[in-house]
């Protein structure tokens, strides 16, 4: 089995050679590049399998690069980020990043939280990763919801019959929604099932996604219900 390429964008020299090395020695081939621009060069060169991109790196920063990233590759984006409470860590997921991991962070943490985004875009078309309820039956497993239909076979969304472009993780989302239409399902459950942390993490990113997945299908679809959840309207 080929190894799982990761670009790895980090301007500190010392941040950058250490955690390569960690990576290298769970398996990964990794390239790492100290500035933005060569980021982007090595991501069009390499196709990497996925990308981990320090905010602030000098030439084109981290959150610019994610941008340009995701328009051309739906290819997972994890951000680095020196503080938690960073508006760069919103500004990150708004621009397509799939997670993000704060600074200083254990190597054990950022290997658990790759592999995690690497399984659930390798099973992207699998429902819920935690075993849940089964998938509810459809005709040619196609889920309609007023102008909005979710081939969850095909792994394709429609609005008004015109293709959605989603990344996996919005796909994922959009799964966990369209499996229970009305449900109230809590930011919690959505991590769990969705970015399958087995540990608490930052609803943020949950939120980011879910307006994210808004702007693409239609910003009435899926309901805040404030101090719970999110829900589809059926």
């Amino acid at each position: 089995m080929a190894e799982t390429h990761v670009l790895f964008v980090e301007d500190d020299d010392v941040i950058r050679e250490a955690t390569q090395l960690a990576l290298e020695r769970d398996g990964f081939a990794v390239t790492a590049v100290p500035d933005g621009l060569t980021g982007l060069e090595s991501f069009r060169a390499d196709r990497p399998d996925i990308a981990l991109l320090d905010v602030m790196v000098p030439g084109l920063d981290g959150v610019s690069l994610c941008r340009r990233i995701r328009d051309e590759s739906t290819v997972p984006v994890i951000m680095l980020s020196a503080r938690a409470d960073s508006i760069d860590v919103v500004l990150g997921l708004e621009a397509g990043a799939d997670d993000y991991v704060t600074k200083p962070f254990d190597g054990a943490v950022l290997v658990a939280r790759i592999r995690a985004v690497l399984r659930r875009f390798g099973h992207a078309s699998g429902g819920r990763s935690g075993g849940g309820e089964p998938e509810p039956a459809t005709e040619g497993g196609v889920l309609v919801f007023g102008d909005l239909e979710v081939d969850t076979e095909g792994m394709e969304v429609r609005k008004g019959g015109e293709q959605v472009a989603l990344t996996p993780t919005e796909m994922r989302l959009l799964l966990e929604f369209s499996s229970a239409p009305g449900t109230v399902l809590s930011r919690d459950k959505l991590l769990e099932r969705v970015w399958d942390y087995g540990w608490g993490g930052d609803t943020r990113v949950v939120d980011v996604h879910v307006q994210r997945l808004r702007t693409k299908i239609g910003q009435d679809r899926i309901e805040t219900v404030r101090g719970f959840g999110y829900k589809l309207r059926a």
